[in-house]
């Protein structure tokens, strides 16, 4: 079976259709108004094998894919072992994230995880004792470590800011934090902690100014935005396909510039990450990196996972991706409109502006510590997220295209109990 045919088999007549699990294939809104056709989101969500025994607000942990994901990989797992094949540079799953994502694919390296792609990142600048690194607060420890143990080893200095309450805000900050020896902007595009939006282009434009290189951590951005690298004028985006983007567990990708392919050295290397080597010549030679960012990827790799990935872009892009960004801030408003309901009670910690929120909201309760509502609302069967991290200390919820207003207004019902 052709490529095209199987990733077609794979999202419109796959075995959970068959079987009954699920009741219609997907299909693109024909609404007016999609953001608020509610039927058109209970089909959508017919398309995941979510339990009904709890309900799931923790997207930003991880996504959840839908059956034509699940099904991509488990046929091409059957196909894999059966006839030996496996994966490497997979070409074609490269240009599908490059389509996805506004970039071009040799500026696309498939990576486990966005750790992986921070790593690549924080080690592969050539920076000196004393340069400066822009970071935040709100980290997730895989955008934290790989910059503190290249200060460990290098000594470079890392300057800690934290976001505004606002676009502006947040970029006049960084801008105030800027000095003669700064060397990169490494903030993340949507912190994991609260589910701001960081105003990336005008990051990025600012940092070009200076002669700056600029770098995001995109956990969070693909799948939930609209996202365009291109537009935004990024140097370097690491990210996943887990959890927005609805994909297989364990990967991602990231995006380099070209003409920043020479500057960011690799520094694990293997198969496909090369032009060519010789063992026999004298000394032994490798002629040279890959000539894109496929420099960054290496050794043997996972043909069903990428698979996987292609299916889950095919998803969105049936929806429209521009239709479930609308979607998704949308839920993200609806939760946020009911807890304002409950007065001084609650504490939102997600910016009021929109420009600044997507589809996480963070709060807190003044009558409950994070812990004690974590466990109500385990009680009820809600699985949320609480963020300790550097004493944030709030209550995230995340939110995506298969949850269902019924599951944010039980939700906010649980808080009002818990609050009264």
């Amino acid at each position: 079976m052709k490529r095209k045919e199987f990733l077609k088999s794979a999202l419109l007549a796959y075995p959970a259709l068959k079987s009954g699990m699920i009741t219609a294939p997907l299909s693109a809104p024909i609404s007016d108004n999609p953001t608020e056709d509610e039927d058109y989101w209970k089909m959508v969500r017919g398309q995941f094998s979510l339990s009904t025994d709890s309900t799931y607000l923790t997207n930003g942990t991880m996504g959840v894919s839908p059956y034509s994901v699940i099904d991509a990989v488990y046929q091409r797992t059957i196909v894999v072992n059966s006839k030996g094949q496996y994966g490497g540079g997979d070409h074609e799953a490269i240009a599908a994230i490059a389509r996805f994502v506004g970039a071009d694919a040799d500026e696309i390296a498939f990576t486990h995880n966005v750790t992986e792609g921070n790593n690549i990142v924080a080690e592969g600048l050539p920076l000196n004792k004393g340069d400066e690194v822009i970071i935040t607060t709100h980290e997730h420890v895989g955008g934290a470590l790989p910059w503190l143990n290249r200060a460990r080893h290098t000594g470079i200095v890392l300057k800690v800011i934290s976001p505004g309450k606002n676009a502006a805000e947040t970029l006049s900050i960084i801008e105030s934090a800027i000095t003669k020896k700064t060397k990169v902007i490494a903030v993340p595009h949507i912190p994991c902690t609260i589910g701001q939006i960081f105003p990336i282009k005008e990051i990025a434009t600012l940092a070009k100014a200076k002669g700056i290189w600029s770098f995001f951590d995109g956990a969070h951005g693909p799948g939930m935005l609209d996202l365009n690298l291109h537009d935004t004028g990024c140097d370097f985006y690491s990210s996943c396909c887990h959890k927005w983007m609805l994909g297989p567990k364990g990967t991602g990708f990231l995006y380099v510039k070209k003409e920043m392919l020479d500057v960011l050295k690799p520094y694990m290397v293997g198969a496909y990450s090369d032009s060519g080597w010789d063992m026999l010549s004298n000394p032994p030679s490798m002629k040279g990196y890959a000539p894109s960012a496929h420099r960054f990827c290496y050794g043997t790799q996972s043909s069903e996972l990428y698979y996987g990935i292609e299916a889950a872009i095919k998803f969105h892009e049936t929806i429209g991706k521009k239709v479930v960004e609308d979607r998704v801030k949308h839920l993200g408003t609806y939760l946020r409109g009911l807890l304002a309901e409950l007065g001084d009670k609650v504490e939102m910690v997600t910016p009021e502006e929109l420009a600044s929120r997507g589809a996480v909201t963070a709060f807190r309760l003044k009558n409950l510590t994070m812990q004690q509502f974590q466990e109500k609302a385990t009680k009820e069967n809600f699985v949320i997220r609480i963020v300790p991290e550097n004493n944030v200390n709030c209550i995230r919820i995340s939110t995506h295209i298969y949850t269902q207003k019924s599951e944010i207004e039980r939700f906010a019902d649980l808080v009002k109990r818990a609050v009264v």
